[in-house]
């Protein structure tokens, strides 16, 4: 048996025999409480019988912890998603879903560019939210700036185009949209040449 097992194992006794004294029952108690014997109770605790999910799944429930408690569980792997940004257009886009497909959530830092819009459509549905600063959003006919806390929702198939809205002062904006969002964007309408 691999080392780190039997480490893990071995403790499991000591760690029962505190919960049951720290709740202030006794093996009696917990007997009763579990339907496991008194004999195999005492067992478990000095480390005289190896424990098993049969017998961890009642005690866990009878001292209302999670069984990982109770076999000290290593830790799980660092929860942090490790943030890559991208840098595209002029933005700092940072991917918050790694998986593909699916639902996707990004930060964006959009600086005031000072370029005149120029609305964009695509495939999908897209939902804003301005963490800080203000967004101008061009959505169809309306001209719009949203301020932190304010959110935008709106179907891509309508021309949409959104920057910065003050001068010289950067927007930071949670952005999510399915994978039809991803495409890449055609234009709403030729532009000018002249």
């Amino acid at each position: 048996m691999d080392e780190e097992i039997a480490d893990t194992l071995a403790g499991v006794g000591p760690r029962l025999a505190g919960l049951r004294t720290a709740r202030g029952m006794t093996l009696a108690d917990l007997s009763e409480a579990t339907g496991i014997s008194v004999s195999t109770l005492s067992r478990l605790e000095s480390g005289g019988r190896k424990p098993t999910l049969e017998l961890l799944l009642p005690l866990a429930t009878a001292h209302q912890v999670p069984l990982d408690e109770l076999v000290a569980a290593p830790p799980v792997g660092d929860p942090r998603v490790r943030l890559r940004p991208r840098h595209t257009h002029g933005m700092t886009v940072v991917p918050l879903t790694e998986r593909p497909g699916g639902l996707q959530a990004f930060k964006m830092l959009i600086p005031w560019r000072g370029d005149d819009p120029d609305p964009r459509v695509h495939e999908g549905y897209e939902w804003l939210y301005v963490l800080d600063g203000r967004l101008r959003l061009v959505l169809g006919g309306h001209d719009v700036v949203l301020g932190a806390g304010e959110a935008a929702e709106f179907d891509t198939h309508v021309p949409h185009w959104f920057g910065g809205a003050d001068r010289g002062r950067s927007v930071e904006v949670l952005s999510l949209f399915g994978p039809q969002g991803e495409k890449i964007h055609t234009r709403a309408a030729p532009r000018d040449r002249g």
